[in-house]
C-alpha cells in the first residue's frame, strides 16, 4: 500500500473516530450563553486546516482561541446592528445569488447540451434557406398562415422545383433578391438564401438544430425562430475549420468588366498559380500583384475570423487545403474577382475537456439555457406539488388593456380580482399578485395583442414565483448551503467591524497612532549608518580634482558647476544618510570617516566620501509609518479582544473539546 493511500485511510479512520465519539449537533461551547456546536466548529477548522495532515492537539488549542475571537467579534457586530445596514443586506444578497445558481441548474440537461454542443462544433455547415417573415409575439392566425406557406413551399420543392427558384418566389429575405441600385447603394445581387457556412452559436438555437440534424442536400421540415419560419436546406458539411488565419492574392475585376476583361483576369491569376506551383514564394507574389492593398504589406494576411464572416467561396477553398503553408487553386467570388488562398495557421478542436468550460459558459449564456430552467421548474413542480387555474390567467384577456403599452395601465379592473392563479407547495399566487406584476412591467413598448402578450408576462410570473419558492428552501434542503451563507455573513461582518476598530482607525487615528510611537519608539531603532556622498565620474582622469575640492571644503553644488559645462555632465553626487544594503557602492567601502579609492565602472569611475558615523536611533513616526501603522493595527486588535472576553462570557466543555481532539 502506497503511503498516500496509507494517509487518506487514517485520515478517514480519524474523522470515523472524531464523528463516532462526538455528535456534530453536540454544544462544544457557549459564547455570551449561546451554544455552538461541534459540527460548525470542526466544518470551519478543517476548511482552514491542510486537507490531508492529522488533527493536532496543539494547533487545535490555538484555532480554539482564533474560533472563539471570531465568533465574539460577530456577535458584537449583531449587538450592534450591522447585520442590518441596507449596504450589508444588499452584499450578502449578491452573495446569495452567487451562491444559490448551483441549485437551480439541472446538470443533466446542461451536461447533454454541452455535449450537444462539442458535437457541433467539430463540423462547420453550409445551409441556404426560404424565410417566412413572423413576430415572436404573432396571432394564432398570423402564425398558422406563415406555417401554411412554408409547408406550401417546402412541397414544391419535394416535387421537384428548384430551391433557388422557390427562393426567390416565397422568400422574404430581402437578401435573398437582387436588389437594384438606388443613389443609396449600389446593385446587390441576391443569394438565393445561401446564408453561407456556420457552426455551432452562429444561428439562433432552433435554426441552428433544423440545420445540424438535416442531411446534406435534404430539406428541413418548417422551423419556428424568434424571427419566423425557415425552410432549410444543407449544401454542405465539412470538418471544422474552428480557429484559422489566411492570407490571399487577389485579382479585382474592373468596373462595368466586359467577358474579355473577367478572362483577361482569369489568365493572369492562372499565370500567377503556375508560378506558386512552381516554387515562387507566396509573399514576393503578392507584394507585386495582389491588388488587396489593405493586405499586399502583411503579404496577404488576413485579419482572423470564423467561418460566418467569409465568402462561402472562401470556407470551400479552406477547406481543401491539407497543410498550414499549402495554398488553394484559384477561386472565384462571383462580383469581386479571383483568389489564391494560402493557409497560414490552423488550430483543430481541442478534446472535449479541453473546450468544457468555455462551451458551459456560452451555454449558460444562449437561448438554449431555457432547457435547463424548464428542467429546474418540473423538479420542482413535481417534488412540491402543482397545480393551475388557466381561467383566472383568462380573465386578463378583457382586463388588460392597449394602454399597458404606453404605461399607463389602469389596473381598477383588475382590484377585486382574488382568485389563486397557480399553487405551488403552500404559497398561492393570486390575480391580485399578478395585477402587481404586470404594474411593475409596463412600459412604453411596441403594441403586441393582448391575449398573447398575457400569456408571455404570465410565463414569466409562473417562473419567477416557482423559482422564488424553491429559493426560500435552500438553507433547509441543503447543509451545504446554510453553512456557505453562515461562513460569508458572518465573514462579511467581521471584515465591517474589524475595519472600523482596527483597519480604518489605525489610519484615521493620528493622535492614537502618535501615541502608540511615543511609548514604543525604540522598537523601531536605525542599524548602523553612515552620512555620505557617492561621486560618480564619466571621466575618472578628473577624479583627484575632485577630491581636492572636497578637502578644500568647497560645497557640492560648488563642486559640480566646476566640474559639469551646460553641454557635458561629467559629475552626478548621491548625498545622505545610508544603512547597510542600501547602496552598492556604499557598502564596498570601509565605514570610516574620509574618502574612499576610486571604484571602476563602466565608461568611468565612483568614489565614497563617508562624512559621519551615526548613532544607533529611533526611527521617527514618518520613516517607519508603514511598520509603526501595522503594530498599532495589532495593539488594537488585541486590546479589542480583551475588551470582548471581559464582555462575552465563553464557556468551552472541555470533556466534548478531548474526544474531538
Amino acid at each position: 500500500m502506497n503511503l498516500k493511500l496509507s494517509g487518506l485511510m487514517l485520515l478517514l479512520l480519524l474523522f470515523l473516530n472524531v464523528t463516532a465519539q462526538v455528535d456534530n449537533n453536540t454544544t462544544l461551547m457557549t459564547i455570551a450563553g449561546k451554544p455552538v456546536t461541534v459540527g460548525e466548529f470542526m466544518s470551519i477548522y478543517q476548511k482552514n486546516n491542510v486537507k490531508g495532515e492529522a488533527i493536532d492537539k496543539k494547533s487545535m488549542d490555538e484555532y480554539l482561541d482564533l474560533f472563539i475571537n471570531f465568533k465574539l467579534k460577530v456577535l458584537q457586530a449583531e449587538q450592534l446592528g450591522l447585520d442590518t445596514v441596507s449596504s450589508f443586506v444588499k452584499e450578502l444578497d449578491g452573495y446569495r445569488d452567487q451562491l444559490a445558481k448551483p441549485y437551480f441548474t439541472d446538470e443533466a440537461t446542461l451536461n447533454r447540451l454541452v455535449q450537444e454542443a462539442y458535437d457541433r462544433k467539430k463540423f462547420d455547415l453550409r445551409a441556404s434557406h426560404i424565410f417566412f417573415k413572423l413576430k415572436p409575439e404573432a396571432s394564432p392566425k398570423d402564425t398558422l398562415a406563415a406555417l401554411n406557406k412554408a409547408v406550401e413551399a417546402r412541397d414544391k420543392i419535394l416535387k421537384g422545383a428548384r430551391f433557388e427558384d422557390v427562393v426567390l418566389e416565397y422568400s422574404e429575405d430581402p437578401s435573398a433578391k437582387d436588389r437594384e441600385a438606388t443613389p443609396q447603394h449600389p446593385f446587390m445581387k441576391g443569394n438565393k438564401g445561401d446564408l453561407g457556412y456556420f457552426t455551432v452559436f452562429d444561428m439562433v438555437y432552433p435554426f441552428e438544430s433544423a440545420a445540424y440534424n438535416t442531411e446534406k442536400g435534404s430539406i428541413s421540415k418548417p422551423v419556428r425562430t424568434d424571427y419566423g419560419y425557415h425552410v432549410v436546406k444543407v449544401t454542405d458539411h465539412i470538418p471544422a475549420l474552428n480557429e484559422f488565419v489566411v492570407a490571399h492574392l487577389f485579382l479585382g475585376f474592373p468596373k462595368n468588366a466586359t467577358a474579355a476583361d473577367s478572362a483577361k483576369v482569369k489568365a493572369r491569376i492562372d499565370s500567377l498559380y503556375l508560378l506558386l506551383k512552381g516554387g515562387a514564394k507566396f509573399e514576393d507574389l503578392v507584394k507585386t500583384n495582389s491588388e488587396d492593398k489593405g493586405s499586399s504589406s502583411r503579404g496577404g494576411v488576413l485579419p482572423k475570423r470564423g467561418v460566418n464572416r467569409l465568402m462561402p467561396e472562401f470556407i470551400a477553398a479552406i477547406s481543401t487545403i491539407r497543410s498550414v503553408g499549402d495554398f488553394s487553386a484559384p477561386v472565384l467570388t462571383p462580383g469581386y474577382g479571383w483568389h489564391i488562398i494560402k493557409l497560414v495557421e490552423l488550430k483543430p478542436i481541442g478534446a472535449f475537456d479541453e473546450e468544457k468550460a468555455e462551451l458551459k459558459q456560452r451555454v449558460q449564456k444562449d437561448s438554449r439555457a431555457q432547457q435547463v430552467t424548464d428542467a429546474v421548474l418540473a423538479r420542482i413542480k413535481t417534488e412540491y406539488g402543482f397545480t393551475e387555474n388557466p381561467k383566472a390567467k383568462e380573465e386578463f384577456y378583457t382586463l388588460v388593456t392597449d394602454s399597458i403599452f404606453n404605461g399607463t395601465w389602469n389596473s381598477q379592473a383588475a382590484a377585486s380580482k382574488y382568485d389563486v392563479m397557480f399553487t405551488i407547495g403552500k404559497t398561492s399566487y393570486t390575480q391580485k399578485d399578478f395585477t402587481r406584476y404586470l404594474l411593475s412591467k409596463q412600459k412604453k413598448q411596441e403594441k403586441k395583442e393582448i391575449r398573447l402578450y398575457v400569456n408571455s408576462q404570465y410565463e414569466a410570473f409562473l417562473e419567477e414565483g416557482i423559482l422564488r419558492y424553491e429559493d426560500g428552501f435552500l438553507e433547509a434542503k441543503y447543509p451545504d448551503f446554510k453553512a456557505l451563507m453562515k461562513e460569508y455573513r458572518d465573514g462579511i461582518l467581521l471584515f465591517d467591524l474589524t475595519d472600523q476598530k482596527v483597519w480604518s482607525k489605525a489610519i484615521k487615528d493620528t493622535t492614537g497612532l502618535q501615541d502608540f510611537y511615543l511609548k514604543n519608539k525604540y522598537n523601531y531603532m536605525w542599524g548602523q549608518r553612515v552620512e555620505a556622498s557617492i561621486f560618480t565620474l564619466k571621466n575618472p582622469a578628473l577624479s583627484q580634482k575632485v577630491k581636492n575640492f572636497i578637502k578644500s571644503n568647497l560645497k557640492e553644488d560648488d563642486i559640480l558647476k566646476e566640474i559639469n559645462s551646460d553641454t557635458a555632465k561629467v559629475l552626478a553626487i548621491e548625498s545622505g544618510k545610508f544603512s547597510k544594503k542600501d547602496n552598492r557602492f556604499v557598502d564596498t567601502v570601509a565605514w570610516v570617516p574620509g574618502i574612499s579609492n576610486d571604484i571602476k565602472i563602466t565608461n568611468g569611475a565612483v568614489f565614497v566620501n563617508i562624512k559621519r558615523i551615526l548613532k544607533s536611533e529611533p526611527k521617527t513616526l514618518n520613516e517607519a509609518r508603514g511598520l509603526i501603522t501595522a503594530d498599532y493595527q495589532n495593539y488594537l486588535e488585541k486590546d479589542w479582544i480583551r475588551s470582548l472576553r471581559a464582555k462575552y462570557p465563553v464557556v468551552v466543555n472541555r470533556e466534548v473539546l478531548a474526544k474531538i481532539k
